[in-house]
């Protein structure tokens, strides 16, 4: 495989980084949110015949921010997709994106669908397009306020319990006793750091955005929905599932789970063999 350049993009409140490897068009983009780059380098090692980019998101590792917002929105990270796609040849290109990514990548795909040829968007946490979402939102705001007050190992346990839970929320779901931060082996101590950007910069913003399903279903994109086929009943999957019977078209399944494509990133082993053949599969569709 082709070793990666990194160049940077200079955007408005942040500088973005960016790693291309290079192959064949046409261009195939490996984005999350906030996940960075490092998270896609197994999946792109199974696309060593195309041209492959991955990204850091703003607010996350080497992508700072450069004007101290306390948010990113989704509005922001659409644009910045847009200019990445402009800096590596303006597109159309293929799109896997997942997570927080995929929400992303449905923003752009309504209101610059020349730039996608084809969207894999795998388990969009689209909070707001559930019918529980006021107690999603509520847990989530819950989190963020946690984060703030007390840091990340407290904040950080109880979204491990939201991302775990499987089925509808309840109100009585924002009753229950809140998660021990030790219980899943994570830090008591409160280090002082408010620049998470899961916790801090996207969680709101992330889970309360509206996605545009007539622009979607207008785009001359061709849009995927992928569902992990170990995920369950888990929240991105459920909406994964609302999204794709908003535009009229199936889910597809992918190996593993919400982490599939994932070697060992992040401490994360999910089934990347088997995840790449079935993102070849859909791309070669």
């Amino acid at each position: 495989m082709t070793k990666p350049h990194s160049h940077t993009i200079d955007a408005p409140g942040a500088v973005l980084h960016y790693d291309l490897r290079d192959g064949a068009e046409p261009t195939l983009l490996l984005v999350g949110s906030p996940m960075a780059a490092p998270g896609f380098a197994t999946l792109a090692g199974h696309f060593t015949d195309r041209r492959v980019v991955t990204y850091d998101p703003r607010g996350s590792e080497r992508s700072v921010r450069t004007d101290g917002a306390a948010e990113n929105t989704v509005e922001e990270h659409a644009d910045d997709l847009r200019r990445l796609i402009d800096a590596v040849g303006g597109g159309p290109v293929d799109l896997f994106a997942s997570s927080g990514g995929a929400v992303n990548a449905l923003a752009l795909v309504a209101k610059h669908p020349e730039q996608v040829r084809t969207l894999v968007a795998h388990e969009p946490p689209a909070s707001s397009e559930l019918p529980d979402s006021e107690v999603i939102l509520r847990a989530c705001e819950d989190i963020r306020d946690t984060y703030l007050a007390s840091g990340f190992g407290p904040a950080m346990a109880k979204f491990i319990a939201l991302v775990s839970h499987q089925g509808p929320f309840t109100a009585a779901y924002l009753e229950q006793p809140a998660p021990g931060p030790a219980a899943f082996g994570l830090p008591t101590e409160d280090d002082g750091n408010r620049d998470d950007p899961l916790l801090g910069l996207n969680m709101i913003s992330c889970n309360a955005f509206r996605h545009d399903f007539a622009a979607l279903r207008a785009a001359s994109t061709r849009i995927v929905l992928a569902v992990g086929a170990d995920s369950g009943e888990i929240l991105p999957a459920r909406a994964a599932q609302v999204v794709a019977e908003e535009l009229g078209t199936a889910t597809v399944a992918f190996p593993g789970d919400h982490g599939g494509f994932l070697g060992g990133e992040y401490g994360q082993t999910g089934k990347p063999d088997e995840f790449a053949a079935a993102l070849r599969e859909v791309l070669e569709a």
